[in-house]
């Protein structure tokens, strides 16, 4: 039964607060309208109390009552029903208004809205209409106030039992602003006492001495508010106030400032947790912390009796702190907790990329030598190839060949071995291009190439080991092409003005558009290699400032072309005129 009736009072106050707001402040009605001196008012106050700590916003109804808070609700009914006293009951009636006005513009629903608002006004103006009256031995109450006070004021409290409520609707439980309510409290009380004092002091009306008071404080309202936030560009009370609450957190903010300081400066997450975790130390509050992370484990400074606990991002601290924290210092310690978490874990990211970046490195750097070792064997082939078909009235011209090409792929070889060392960055070695040309011509002598030369390559220096990696993969790809195209040609032109430039076209097919979109950005699917050797090539040119690119792409007409970045640029510009 104890249970079902519970449950029934949990239904009730879900869902028909304002039920009970109405049926506390009746209670009240009867015990304080026609003098609380009587035992009927004292058992009418004691009621009203009952039901107040039914509909009570301070605790809800699920959480059981630590002893102290037992103690003070017991003293606080033993006070309303045993000390019959107005000035009680003017500060009762300050409180009860204080709490159902403070939160009356942060309600959600207007009926609940509107039920608070008339529960304010019945109570202000019991207040001021009859208990206020009630402080002054000589103040004689004219009978319509106290027929109006009996009779008329009671209609809101039934008002308000009266409001409809829709099928299905839930209130939400009214939360109590403790700032507004603190303020309504504090301007109830300035009133009550104001005009208490203008009265005692006068000797005049209380009616006066209520206007009096309620001049005097709007004319202060006014003049707070001017001075809150006044205009011609001077600093109000609101300016000063928010910085005085801003500088609070000035713990916090330098070690989040150095927290930032330290991720640029430091690269290793343990280090910089370590670090941080020792700044932390120095908070005023902080006695000691011990930490847990995926890597290691600490400790820094003593441990206490008092200790937080929080975890985030598989980093657990555990606070030892000088004293027990309020709740929004705790509140910190968590959020600080999570910043930690979230820029360790951001190093070890870090971290891992570099590593990442490092095995890339090594892989492209690992393919791009593949290809040149490939390129090398190819034109070894080549010679060897020369030297089988060669007749004996061919060796000098067949020895002359090898003793061109021999140091030139022997000096290519140990440039190769000496890139697999360590990845770098491309080598800028310039070689004359009239010596590049001409090696190049001797290298590939098969008929189904045509070289052509349109300018003087005398003189003019350009990097001979980007040019021979991206000419060697273009004239591979095209022999590779011209095995199931026979009827392929092959066209090799170079320029060697503005840094050199190097066009090779074939043909055969074009090249498919999906391929063809991918081919300098990433590895495309090959099957005679590595399908990467033109991005590496093309990634290799645009660290020497050049650019490859497929300039055409149609059957019979399919070509590449090596130049500089700037010519490139120009001729885009062109072609967009």
């Amino acid at each position: 039964m104890s249970e079902t009736a519970s449950s029934v009072q949990h239904r009730l106050m879900g869902s028909h607060p304002h039920w009970w707001l109405g049926a506390m402040l009746l209670a009240l009605h009867y015990a304080v309208a026609w003098g609380i001196t009587d035992w009927p008012a004292r058992a009418m106050l004691l009621a009203h109390f009952g039901i107040f700590l039914m509909w009570q916003p301070i605790w809800r109804g699920e959480r059981n009552l630590e002893p102290r808070h037992a103690y003070m609700v017991v003293i606080v009914g033993v006070l309303l029903a045993g000390w019959n006293n107005w000035w009680l009951m003017v500060v009762w009636l300050a409180v009860l208004f204080a709490l159902i006005g403070g939160n009356m513009l942060g309600s959600q629903q207007p009926r609940q809205r509107f039920a608070a608002l008339l529960a304010a006004a019945y109570l202000l103006s019991l207040l001021l209409m009859w208990a206020v009256p009630h402080l002054f031995a000589d103040q004689a109450i004219d009978p319509a106030i106290t027929f109006l006070v009996q009779y008329g004021l009671q209609a809101l409290p039934l008002l308000i039992i009266a409001i409809p409520v829709p099928a299905g609707a839930k209130s939400s439980p009214l939360a109590v602003d403790l700032v507004y309510s603190l303020m309504l409290f504090l301007l109830v009380a300035g009133l009550v006492l104001g005009s208490f004092v203008v009265k005692q002091v006068s000797h005049g009306n209380y009616p006066l001495a209520l206007a009096q008071s309620l001049v005097v404080m709007a004319l202060v309202l006014m003049t707070l508010s001017w001075l809150w936030n006044p205009r011609h560009g001077f600093m109000g009370v609101g300016h000063f106030l928010s910085r005085y609450l801003m500088s609070l957190g000035l713990p916090f903010e330098r070690w989040v400032k150095g927290l930032a300081d330290l991720a640029e400066r430091e690269r290793e997450p343990e280090r910089l947790l370590s670090l941080a975790l020792h700044d932390m130390t120095e908070l005023p509050w902080i006695a000691g912390i011990t930490w847990q992370s995926p890597h290691g484990s600490g400790e820094l400074g003593a441990r206490s009796r008092f200790r937080a606990e929080y975890s985030f991002q598989g980093l657990t601290l555990v606070f030892h702190t000088k004293w027990s924290l309020s709740p929004a210092l705790l509140l910190h310690l968590k959020l600080l907790t999570q910043m930690l978490g979230h820029f360790y874990e951001a190093k070890q990211r870090e971290e891992i990329q570099r590593q990442n970046a490092y095995t890339q490195a090594v892989y492209e750097t690992g393919a791009r030598l593949t290809h040149d070792v490939k390129n090398l064997l190819q034109s070894l082939r080549s010679l060897c190839a020369a030297a089988d078909s060669s007749s004996e009235g061919e060796a000098a011209a067949l020895q002359a060949l090898v003793k061109r090409q021999l140091p030139q792929i022997a000096q290519r070889l140990a440039t190769t071995l000496e890139k697999l060392k360590m990845p770098q960055q491309a080598a800028d070695s310039r070689i004359d291009s009239a010596g590049w040309w001409e090696g190049i011509k001797q290298r590939y002598t098969r008929g189904e190439i045509t070289f052509a030369l349109d300018g003087e390559p005398a003189g003019m220096p350009l990097p001979g080991e980007l040019f021979d990696s991206v000419a060697e993969n273009l004239l591979q790809n095209a022999f590779t092409k011209a095995q199931h195209q026979p009827a392929l040609r092959i066209s090799v032109v170079f320029r060697p003005r503005d840094g050199g430039s190097l066009v090779v076209c074939d043909s055969g097919d074009a090249i498919p558009k999906a391929i063809a979109a991918r081919l300098f950005t990433a590895p495309v699917p090959s099957q005679n290699g590595l399908g990467i050797g033109l991005y590496q090539a093309a990634k290799h040119a645009a660290q020497l400032g050049y650019q490859l690119a497929l300039t055409e792409n149609q059957a019979g007409r399919v070509c590449f072309e090596l130049c500089s970045a700037r010519e490139r640029a120009a001729a885009t510009a062109a072609d967009q005129r």
